[in-house]
């Protein structure tokens, strides 16, 4: 079997296209590249939308962390200190053991049955836990920013009469994303990274369709060679990591285009040994 037939074959196994049966025996360096990288697609679907979904929610956690008010301050509060403090994988877990106990039947709102079943798949019961998770540690990030935002540019913003939600939406907002985006690019790429324990910590993978690091280990069961899947998965997740900087760099030259070119924060790649 030609590279290219390989690529046809099994381009888009992960999504449920192309051949049914993974390949059994004589794995090819090929095969090896093209399984991993159609299960890639799934990392990048979980990261994409975890990623935006957490961003408007972090935002609000943000914002509701730093309120006067007590009923919206202490829920954001415990939110973030639940997600930041407990492990991932123990949070797909608990997740999935959830989800897999809600009525198969449905559950009843309003004289409506809602299908709940869905919930329990990896598409959707994973993707929100990352959700949560990268919403957690997002407005920890957003909110520390917020509390750095000069204070000569809100005194400002008051001599102008800018007050409200037009002070937010102007100054607060945009300073805060400005300040914060450098961390929070890391939080991206860290993101990305994570949703590799999505087959691994409960979710199953269905038909055998899963992400980069579950071909990357089936191959390992059947070769006993860690040294040829292992090394395609870092590969590909450096090229993700280094579109990421670039994504975040470009954001990041927007966020400052009005700074001098020597004030200008810059996205770095800090990788995180520990969470």
């Amino acid at each position: 079997m030609s590279c290219l037939q390989t690529i046809a074959d099994y381009g888009l196994r992960s999504l449920g296209y192309g051949e049914r049966l993974l390949p059994k025996a004589d794995f090819t360096l090929c095969q090896q590249f093209t399984l991993i990288g159609s299960g890639l697609i799934w990392n990048i679907y979980f990261g994409a939308l975890a990623l935006l979904f957490g961003f408007v929610l972090a935002n609000a956690l943000a914002l509701a962390k730093a309120s006067r008010f007590k009923l919206a301050r202490k829920p954001a509060e415990w939110f973030i200190f639940v997600f930041r403090g407990s492990p991932l994988f123990i949070q797909f877990f608990l997740a999935y053991e959830a989800l897999v106990l809600l009525p198969r039947n449905g559950i009843e709102l309003f004289g409506i049955t809602a299908e709940v079943s869905w919930l329990s798949r990896a598409w959707a019961g994973a993707l929100i836990v990352l959700f949560l998770n990268t919403a957690a540690y997002s407005a920890e990030i957003f909110y520390g920013a917020l509390r750095s935002i000069p204070k000569g540019d809100l005194e400002a913003a008051d001599a102008y009469g800018i007050t409200g939600w037009a002070r937010f939406r102007r100054i607060q907002w945009p300073t805060m994303l400005r300040l914060g985006w450098p961390a929070y690019t890391n939080e991206a790429i860290f993101l990305f990274h994570a949703t590799t324990l999505v087959f691994f910590s409960g979710f199953p993978a269905f038909r055998q369709e899963g992400d980069a690091l579950y071909y990357a280990s089936y191959f390992v069961d059947k070769t006993f060679n860690p040294f040829v899947p292992y090394p395609i998965v870092a590969f590909y997740f450096i090229l993700l990591t280094l579109a990421v900087i670039w994504v975040f760099g470009a954001i990041n030259k927007r966020l400052n285009r009005h700074l001098p070119s020597n004030e200008r924060s810059r996205v770095k790649l800090r990788p995180q040994i520990i969470r």
